[in-house]
């Protein structure tokens, strides 16, 4: 085995162990009146179950869009998770339902106040500081890939 087959698992597994994703999560652009979003998708069990957990940062207009296989009264929590968070449920149009505040670290279930198709992740204040509430539409939502 050559050195670069050695350190290749090597380093993938200390990427793994310091929670860095292996590969990067499809990126699409949502808009909420004219503000922009680069929303990371998960759409996968694994992805939504890893969500945002052990990041140190992220980007102003960052965020994480979550694609769940059907509408019901999901829940978050922020276990693992060191960015305070604010979480947007959407319906199945991408209308938000309500908007929770999370603290890094709690495993307190922040849930939709009604069924949700899906969730969207920003930076804490995000939502609140754009005045986007109940009912207002995210644009692209249809270009979400389907949940597996």
């Amino acid at each position: 085995m050559s050195f670069l087959g050695f350190l290749a698992p090597l380093l993938l597994g200390l990427a793994v162990a310091a929670g860095v994703r292996a590969e990067a999560l499809p990126l699409i652009e949502l808009t909420a009146g004219i503000h922009r979003v680069e929303a990371e998708v998960a759409y996968t069990q694994e992805t939504r179950m890893t969500g945002l957990m052990h990041r140190r940062t992220m980007p102003p207009q960052r965020g994480m869009l979550f694609v769940f296989d059907e509408a019901r009264t999901h829940c978050m929590w922020m276990k693992n998770t060191y960015i305070p968070l604010s979480v947007a449920f959407l319906d199945d149009g991408g209308r938000i339902i309500n908007v929770a505040d999370m603290q890094p670290h709690s495993e307190d279930n922040h849930c939709a106040l009604r069924p949700a198709r899906f969730a969207l992740e920003m930076n804490s204040g995000w939502f609140r500081s754009r005045n986007l509430g109940p009912g207002t539409a995210l644009g692209g939502i249809d270009r979400a890939p389907a949940p597996r």
